[in-house]
């Protein structure tokens, strides 16, 4: 990836997009991060400060639609008029917690909205604002198994309604911004974030026996799989959606 790249990566207090935040700052881009909470987003901040990068901070709650609107004009104001990488990566945790056990239309509607709507959104107000100021990339977060239904679970069910959703939204979006933005998705596999911690070791082995590399995965590594795609190795990729999930056949 080119240094000097001015870049948002949403949810970036933790776990994979704070993974994302911290490699791109690593690579010579000012980082944006943004959070919910202020001292979560204020943590990561410090560490791409002491890297020598900018790295202002956004709050905003992403299931609020005036917010998104808000958070993007911030983030172009907040590094100087010009955005070239926005990582679409928030997510709504519906796994863990109190959350986990939360009715169905209830955790359907949290994921629609942060998961879903708050990513269509963002890109549509971003994609028109990178169209006009000449270029920049756009990189969704998705799930390997959301195009195949490979989790049966009602939390499967939930995730592959949402995730499926930024697939073909993405690939629409590609199409219409090309030549100038490209549009492409992570889509991660098992990945040991904070509801990876929780999972029950005789699922754990499992999942773990039946991915070919023989691990889970780690934020580190789907933060790898964005760098690639936001360098110019990639200039010729667009639409395309790039599975993290250690081999496993979709």
């Amino acid at each position: 990836m080119n240094s000097g790249l001015t870049a948002v990566v949403t949810g970036s207090s933790s776990g994979i997009g704070r993974a994302i935040a911290l490699d791109l700052a690593d690579a010579g881009a000012d980082v944006a991060i943004h959070g919910r909470r202020a001292a979560a987003a204020a943590e990561v901040a410090a560490q791409i400060v002491q890297m020598g990068r900018r790295a202002p901070v956004l709050l905003a709650d992403l299931a609020e639609p005036a917010q998104i609107e808000r958070l993007v004009g911030e983030a172009w104001s907040a590094l100087g008029g010009r955005v070239d990488l926005w990582v679409n990566n928030a997510g709504a945790d519906v796994l863990t917690g109190g959350a986990l056990h939360l009715p169905f239309a209830e955790r359907l509607q949290r994921l629609l909205e942060v998961d879903l709507r708050a990513t269509l959104l963002c890109s549509h107000l971003v994609g028109a604002r990178m169209a006009a100021q000449g270029g920049g990339q756009i990189i969704n977060v998705g799930w390997d198994q959301a195009m195949t239904g490979g989790v049966g679970t009602e939390s499967g069910q939930l995730f592959a309604a949402a995730k499926a959703g930024i697939a073909g939204f993405s690939k629409a979006l590609a199409r219409g911004l090309a030549p100038a933005v490209r549009v492409n998705v992570v889509a991660p596999g098992w990945i040991e974030t904070a509801w990876g911690e929780t999972v029950n070791r005789p699922l754990y082995e499992r999942l773990r026996s039946q991915t070919p590399m023989q691990r889970w995965g780690t934020p580190e590594d789907v933060a790898a799989a964005v760098l690639f795609l936001a360098s110019p190795a990639a200039s010729f990729l667009t639409g395309q959606t790039l599975m993290v999930n250690g081999g496993i056949v979709m």
